[in-house]
């Protein structure tokens, strides 16, 4: 019963809907074959990080780069169809918060891949932004 309780208290925070409808948003992007979309949740700073198996990489141009070297955003039979599933949200002070999700690609061939996602929001001008995301 506690547990319901602590999912019933994160579901009512009004950050948890906005970083919900942070992340649909560039799920949809992706999807639709829109890089820009997809994303357009990580935040403008310099700063802002992308760590996965080949390394640490900063900063939404080289974001760009390194998602439209590895997908083609234009065939979605080689893009694949993401989701992603929220499995933890905690606020980590005022204007900050970890979600942890798992997304999956599903290609039209069968295969999928999927991992465990962690990325930290800032709430910025522009909403909630993904201030460092780390993808297995």
């Amino acid at each position: 019963m506690l547990f319901l309780l602590g999912l019933v208290a994160v579901a009512q925070q009004p950050e948890v809907t906005a970083i919900d409808a942070a992340m649909a948003r560039s799920v949809a992007g992706w999807n639709a074959g829109a890089v820009d979309r997809f994303l357009d949740v990580y935040s403008e700073a310099p700063e802002t990080s992308f760590v996965e198996g080949e390394g640490l990489v900063r900063g939404k141009a080289a974001m760009k780069q390194r998602y439209e070297a590895k997908y083609n955003f234009s065939d979605p039979a080689k893009r694949g169809a993401l989701t992603i599933e929220r499995l933890d949200y905690r606020p980590l002070g005022p204007g900050y918060a970890l979600y942890i999700g798992r997304y999956t690609l599903r290609y039209p061939d069968g295969h999928s891949a999927s991992g465990p996602t962690s990325v930290v929001f800032h709430h910025e001008a522009g909403g909630w932004k993904i201030i460092a995301d780390h993808s297995s």
